[in-house]
C-alpha cells in the first residue's frame, strides 16, 4: 500500500472481495463492487464486459475453492476518484500479473469504491522478471 491512502486500501479491500470464491458465486454481490462501465482483458485474451463477467462468475466458481493467492499487491491514486491496483494471483498452479482499474462514485451507502476496468496476463514465474 501507498502511504497508508485511504482510497488505496479502500481499493485493496474491495479487491479482495472479489476474488472471494463466495462472493464471485452471488451476482448481486459482484454487481455492487462493479462500476456500469466495466469491462475486463481476462488472462484467456478474452475481453469481458460487466453482464458477461457477473453471469460467467455465477455460473463457474466453484463452492469449495479457495480464493487466488495475492502476492505484490500496490496501489497508487492517479487523481481524486481514481486508483490503479497491480498485483500478482497464483490459481490452480495457474499465475497472472493483475491491473486494476477502480473509480469513486457516490452510491447508496455514501462514497464507494466500484472496479472501472481490469486485465490479466499470465506469466510462468521462472520467467517473470522485475522490471
Amino acid at each position: 500500500m501507498t502511504d497508508h491512502d485511504p482510497a488505496v486500501e479502500a481499493a485493496i479491500e474491495a479487491e479482495l472481495r472479489l476474488l472471494d470464491p463466495e462472493i464471485r458465486r452471488s451476482p448481486a454481490r459482484v454487481d455492487a463492487l462493479l462500476h456500469p462501465g466495466f469491462h475486463e482483458f481476462g488472462v484467456s485474451g478474452r475481453h469481458w464486459d460487466r453482464a458477461a463477467i457477473i453471469d460467467d462468475l455465477a455460473t463457474t466458481a466453484e463452492p469449495a475453492s479457495t480464493p487466488a493467492v495475492t502476492s505484490r499487491m500496490k496501489g497508487v491514486r492517479i487523481s481524486p476518484d481514481v486508483v490503479h491496483l497491480t498485483f500478482d494471483t497464483e490459481s490452480n498452479g495457474r499465475h497472472a500479473h493483475r491491473s486494476s482499474l477502480w473509480r469513486r462514485s457516490d452510491g447508496e451507502a455514501g462514497e464507494e469504491w466500484l472496479l472501472y476496468f481490469h486485465q490479466g496476463t499470465p506469466f510462468s514465474p521462472g520467467d517473470s522478471q522485475e522490471g
